[in-house]
């Protein structure tokens, strides 16, 4: 191995771990004074980076400005957001902070692919650090030199001025006790909208300083912000330093890895997560907290949704009998599966108070699995279908034994990094094709004798498989092992003290969810004929907690009609040019702030308050 490799790729390392350390400092800076999780944050460095772009091409305003400009403009931007959107949920879960910001992230994102696409713009080197310094061993970039410099001064900047200044320790006070500190005549709303914008900014300055080294690109926050939720949480969530010392450390390791196993640098830091989370959840910098309070809403809508009656069986019976008639069976067969996948997912959020950021590994690994299966073995339907059930199975199994005994925010935390590692396993292994995927997969006949590549045959077979789940997840959601979940998501202290084992419980309600996800996953790649990356990506994910939110989270109904909605706005909206992400983004944010029990949750609601009022109406 040449030193000009070696000493390159820890170079480029340095540069990373410098945006992964401001990035993450901006996050460790809003959740420790607002214990928010702000998903946009790959957004707003984005942002920086575009205003830079839009301020020389537009205005004719350079680097230099630029410098201080676009983190200003970003800065009071989030700002906007903080003071009109976000201080609304500061007294809700962490999770639905997070779920509010990702649907900003998706609006801000959506709106810069539809206006720029997705091809990237370039941006100069300013002229004072063009050209670099030959080291013998290597040639060192003037303006690389300058990006470490740069983002080193502002981390450590950012933390003396919040722990070791008087405006620091205001801020610090204001979000532990604002109303002692309010007696005090400080304005506390505009302390914390303050405290927000410095986070953001944070991110719009990463965005400039990257605009040079990569080119100008809507998704460039996208791409990065996973890896960055990784590094914060190893730091630990609020540790101003753990998330200098973290980011820094971890793009060094990173590049280090692409010189000695380039196959696993895109899993390292996802790996040292794992780990982390298993031993110290606080992360390695952070402070044991209070645990976060598990997802309540729906509680009572479930514990008030009777079973399905022969009546409401028959009635949807016979929906899924005469749609193919009505609807373009192939289309109804993809929604099919993803309520299936829905209805999953609701089993473990609605059912358990667990939300899972990693369920698109178990999707995903089913579609692998029997897309190969049936097409490299020959494998018959019934066998491609349970050779994925079975793999998603034990993934599930995989997972729950590592993350279940975790709670709210690092339970969908650690979720994600075991899912971010599936997915670059199926980048990487050579069965998947990478991006292309395993396309053209034989639908096979079933039992022998029914021809599935009749369309028809294959929606009415795809029908029973969706009927049949959905009717085991109402079976048990009425159970006394239903109840006992529900229970536990109530009051996990108080099960645990009645002697119920609590961890078991949940374990087998997590591998439930994920076999029935690989079931999804699996009858999709069969009836649609295709197993792709997307079936794994963290998008896929954030869809089918879009849907569950949407149709209403601890009903039975909800995730189908969710499902319903979610499938055909990505098919009819943009057909029509309307920019989906946007819509999507706005969905998640209304549902977060007036309509968290979803369409389903409100009418049982409002059902069972009419009823309520009805039965106290005197008789006359």
């Amino acid at each position: 191995m040449s030193p000009t490799a070696l000493f390159g790729q820890l170079l480029l390392g340095l540069i990373n771990g410098s945006f992964y350390a401001m990035l993450s400092l901006g996050l460790a800076v809003v959740f420790g004074l607002l214990a928010i999780v702000n998903a946009a944050q790959g957004a707003f460095y984005m942002l920086g980076a575009f205003i830079a772009w839009m301020l020389l091409h537009y205005l004719g305003i350079g680097y230099w400005w630029a410098l201080l400009l676009a983190p200003l403009a970003v800065a009071i931007i989030g700002m906007i957001l903080e003071r009109t959107l976000i201080a609304r949920v500061y007294n809700l879960d962490h999770l639905y902070g997070l779920l509010l910001t990702l649907g900003v992230f998706q609006i801000i994102q959506g709106m810069f692919v539809h206006w720029y696409g997705t091809s990237g713009q370039p941006y100069d080197y300013p002229d004072a650090l063009t050209g670099g310094y030959n080291l013998g061993f290597m040639f060192l970039p003037a303006y690389r030199i300058w990006v470490v410099a740069a983002s080193l001064v502002a981390c450590f900047g950012t933390w003396y001025a919040i722990e070791k200044t008087r405006l620091g320790a205001y801020l610090r006070a204001a979000t532990e006790n604002p109303t002692l500190v309010s007696a005090f005549g400080i304005n506390v709303p505009r302390m914390v909208t303050l405290a927000f914008g410095g986070g953001v900014a944070l991110a719009g300055l990463a965005g400039v300083l990257a605009a040079p080294i990569y080119q100008v690109n809507p998704l460039m926050g996208g791409n990065i912000l996973i890896t960055v939720f990784a590094v914060v949480v190893i730091g630990g969530f609020g540790s101003i330093l753990g998330s200098i010392v973290t980011g820094l450390t971890l793009g060094v390791l990173e590049g280090l890895s692409k010189v000695f196993y380039p196959e696993a640098s895109n899993m390292v830091i996802f790996a040292i997560m794992i780990v982390v989370l298993m031993v110290k959840p606080a992360g390695l910098f952070g402070r044991e907290r209070q645990a976060t309070p598990q997802i309540r809403e729906g509680s009572a809508s479930a514990a008030r949704t009777r079973g399905i009656g022969w009546t409401e069986l028959a009635f949807g019976i016979a929906i899924l009998a005469v749609a193919p008639f009505l609807v373009y069976p192939v289309f109804l067969m993809e929604l099919l599966c993803m309520a299936l996948f829905a209805c999953a997912f609701n089993l473990l959020i609605g059912g358990g108070g667990l939300l899972s950021f990693g369920h698109a590994a178990f999707f995903g690994c089913g579609a692998y699995i029997a897309a190969e299966t049936a097409k490299a073995f020959g494998f018959p339907f019934e066998l491609a279908m349970l050779s994925g059930i079975a793999s998603a199975t034990v993934l599930g199994f995989l997972f729950g034994i590592t993350a279940i005994r975790r709670q709210g925010l690092f339970f969908a935390m650690i979720t994600l990094a075991l899912a971010q590692a599936v997915y670059f396993l199926a980048l990487r292994l050579p069965f998947t094709n990478s991006e292309d995927g395993i396309q053209a997969v034989p639908r096979g006949r079933l039992l022998g004798l029914i021809d599935l590549n009749d369309n028809f045959a294959m929606y009415y077979v795809t029908a029973a498989i969706f009927l049949a789940g959905y009717l085991l997840v109402a079976r048990v959601w009425h159970s006394p092992f239903g109840q006992v979940l529900r229970a536990i998501k109530d009051n996990q202290p108080r099960m645990i003290s009645l002697g119920y084992p609590v961890d078991r419980y949940k374990l087998i309600n997590f591998v439930l969810s994920a076999a029935l996800a690989g079931t999804a996953g699996s009858l999709k790649a069969i009836a649609l004929s295709l197993a792709t990356l997307t079936d794994v990506d963290f998008t896929t994910s954030a869809a089918v907690v879009l849907m569950v939110l949407l149709g209403g989270m601890g009903t039975l109904l909800g995730p189908v009609v969710g499902a319903i909605l979610a499938v055909s706005m990505d098919e009819y909206l943009a057909g029509i040019g309307i920019p989906v992400p946007v819509v999507i983004g706005v969905i998640f944010v209304v549902i977060i702030l007036v309509f968290r029990r979803g369409i389903v949750g409100e009418a049982i609601h409002h059902w069972n308050r009419w009823q309520a009022r009805a039965s106290a109406l005197p008789i006359a």
